[in-house]
């Protein structure tokens, strides 16, 4: 099945499809590095990983691929994909035929008068499985190999969430920077209008030592949001393998959003999701390993032929042999009672996955709704007061009609409440991000299409190139 995750983000951040090419790429096309491509995107170009320069901007697209290709943790579920390419080739093979030679009384040649005959045997055997144990060996080797795609589209799911949450973590740390490089130049000339107030006779030396300690708060900010985005950076770059960053910068916009689904159009895709489509292989897979238990109760024939040789005599005969175990005391009751109960336990296990995502489901829809009006709120009421708020103090501060401390605090308030709606934004697309990981499908192609919150020319927000 082809699962196409968090196209919402790629249709702000990257070019669309992108992501449902990557989730339908086979284990062995990601394993290999191939390039990513489908007949239905051919007309997209799709750049293989070393066609990425990681010094350049990077959009979540190239971040994606990245990992994909490079990620060690994906790398390894793929080979156990391949391994279990071998098992189930295995599970096809015949048993091998047996070779036996036997030769009695090989000394008679050394006494006469002896009435043993020297002769030797010649046998090939071979055990013949009745009750179909082939076939269901191989059916069961077929579903492990089937739970094994499951587990690494798992991963893949898994992977591809974490980059993007981890790539909202640096475009929202960028935004911070900025706001904190902003407020800085701010803070600096809050410090010179000081300076001259001072200098004038228009106000207190303690103002001016004030702006300095306020200079000085703010300096430590900007480096606490600096050390937060290197940090993400690196985090970013370690999910292609790569302990330093090389990347300038990465590319996005932060106030992009979706018309959010209702619960229960979401609900309903949840089982799309390869984490329950592993649970439900799972009982499968343990269905044929208890069928293959009830086979084993019937016995299986050996069947032989040969030829012996009586040297004395200078005869050859042909021989034939049949054996079959007699199922008097083992009728592999154990085993059997081993595998149904483990199917039992497979079965409960599904019910408890299905009622996990579920209820992870409940709890970020519900996230997401107060996410949404809390960015709502922000974007069309604090942030317009906020920033109407500074402006008409910081004029008035110059004019001397406000103090130092009413202009200092609406700078505050404006700085704070600004970082809160990147906090706000980045907060929605990781709930964005896991909704679809739930649901292994994008959420605007359940209900609903692309929109956009708003823009921060009118009100102070985040907009980004």
């Amino acid at each position: 099945m082809n699962l196409s995750l968090l196209s919402v983000i790629a249709r702000r951040w990257m070019p669309d499809g992108f992501l449902i090419l990557a989730l339908s790429c086979s284990p062995q096309a990601i394993a290999e590095g191939t390039a990513i491509s489908t007949p239905l995107e051919e007309n997209l170009e799709h750049p293989s990983s070393s066609q990425i320069n990681e010094k350049n901007n990077l959009t979540l697209r190239d971040v994606v691929q990245l990992m994909l290709q490079n990620n060690p943790e994906l790398a390894s579920f793929s080979k156990e994909v391949h391994a279990l390419e071998g098992i189930k080739i295995q599970a096809a093979k015949y048993r091998n035929p047996e070779l036996a030679v036997e030769s009695e009384d090989i000394n008679a040649n050394n006494h006469p008068n002896t009435r043993a005959a020297q002769f030797t045997t010649i046998r090939f055997s071979q055990l013949i499985e009745l009750g179909g144990k082939r076939s269901a060996r191989i059916n069961a080797a077929s579903i492990g190999q089937e739970l094994a795609d499951k587990n690494y589209e798992s991963k893949r799911l898994e992977l591809i969430a974490r980059v993007a949450n981890v790539f909202t973590n640096v475009l929202a740390g960028q935004e911070q920077l900025k706001l904190a490089e902003e407020s800085m130049q701010l803070a600096q000339k809050v410090v010179n209008s000081a300076t001259k107030r001072v200098e004038s006779g228009k106000a207190p030396p303690i103002e001016e030592t004030k702006s300095k300690v306020a200079l000085s708060t703010t300096g430590i900010k900007l480096e606490q949001v600096r050390r937060e985005l290197v940090a993400a950076r690196k985090e970013l770059s370690l999910l292609w393998g790569n302990p330093s960053p090389q990347f300038r910068k990465v590319l996005g916009n932060l106030e992009s959003s979706v018309e959010i689904p209702s619960f229960e159009a979401l609900e309903q895709r949840i089982h799309e999701n390869p984490i329950i489509l592993h649970s439900i292989k799972n009982i499968e897979q343990h269905k044929a390993l208890l069928e293959i238990e009830r086979l084993r109760r019937i016995p299986d024939v050996t069947i032989g032929a040969g030829v012996r040789r009586y040297t004395q005599a200078d005869e050859t005969t042909a021989i034939v042999n049949v054996s079959i175990p007699i199922p008097l005391f083992d009728l592999n009751q154990g085993n059997m009672q081993a595998a149904n109960q483990r199917m039992g336990k497979a079965i409960d296990e599904q019910a408890a996955t299905d009622l996990r995502l579920r209820s992870e489901l409940t709890r970020t829809y519900e996230s997401l709704l107060a996410a949404q009006n809390e960015i709502k709120i922000l974007h069309d009421e604090i942030l317009p007061g906020a920033r109407s708020s500074f402006d008409i103090v910081n004029k008035g501060y110059e004019l001397g009609r406000f103090s130092f401390l009413e202009m200092l605090d609406a700078q505050r308030t404006l700085f704070q409440n600004q970082i809160l709606y990147i906090r706000a934004l980045s907060n929605y697309h990781h709930l964005i991000n896991e909704i679809e990981r739930l649901i292994a499908s994008p959420i605007d192609r359940v209900e609903g299409q692309l929109i956009s919150i708003g823009s921060n020319k009118d009100h102070g927000g985040v907009n980004h190139e």
